[in-house]
């Protein structure tokens, strides 16, 4: 896998180099924006509180560790990522709005949104490594630039803008041409289960969720 340092607002030619499984360390400044946002955005038409294309070209779905001090002061410890399946539906008409380039959170999304929207978009899927990241992120993270909608969303759902420094690692899950790093290596995945399971025997308990057969695996 290659280490890269990528800039929170890459022009096309550092997205274009970047290869799947990648892993990425950013630089810059850094927005979160998640339900809350989205849904103000998108559904209620509401402007953004900034101008993203002036402040950085990175939209991370996640909620802070944050706290807020009596002199209205702030600290980030960590940043946790959330699960950017939830986004699907929004997605699209965000990218457009937004002009965001680069989208980090938890677990990628579905190959169809990369082809449908990032890839009109000129943008690309960067995920967390991992669960128990939030305080290795945190490290990257050298202060709190503002915070917007605080008032209207709550801690969790605000929009945060963070500098950062060697914020990551996160993984190119996305690239310009609609690939998925997931997509790809489920298949592979996929195409030896069958040998995993030959020759198990059947549950002699029963218990529940128990089988030998991998299409019955409960999710």
């Amino acid at each position: 896998m290659n280490k890269v340092r990528l800039s929170t607002s890459p022009d096309r030619a550092a997205l274009a180099a970047l290869s799947l499984g990648d892993v990425v360390y950013l630089d810059g400044t850094v927005y979160t924006a998640r339900e809350g946002v989205y849904r103000r955005v998108v559904e209620d038409g509401e402007a953004l509180p900034f101008d993203p294309a002036a402040v950085s070209a990175t939209n991370f779905h996640c909620s802070p560790a944050a706290t807020i001090d009596a002199d209205g002061s702030t600290r980030i410890g960590a940043v946790t990522a959330t699960a950017s399946f939830r986004f699907s539906k929004w997605i699209g008409p965000w990218l457009d709005r937004s002009g965001a380039t680069l989208i980090l959170g938890k677990g990628g999304m579905s190959p169809e949104d990369y082809r449908n929207h990032f890839v009109r978009n000129g943008a690309v899927y960067l995920t967390t490594v991992g669960y128990g990241t939030g305080a290795l992120l945190g490290r990257g993270i050298r202060r709190v630039k503002d915070v917007h909608w605080r008032e209207k969303l709550g801690l969790a759902q605000a929009v945060w803008v963070i500098e950062v420094e060697n914020f990551g690692p996160f993984l190119v899950e996305s690239d310009l041409a609609g690939n998925s790093l997931f997509e790809r290596e489920n298949a592979k995945i996929a195409a030896g289960l069958d040998r995993v399971y030959e020759g198990t025997r059947p549950a002699v308990m029963k218990r529940f969720g128990e089988t030998d057969d991998r299409r019955d695996e409960m999710i």
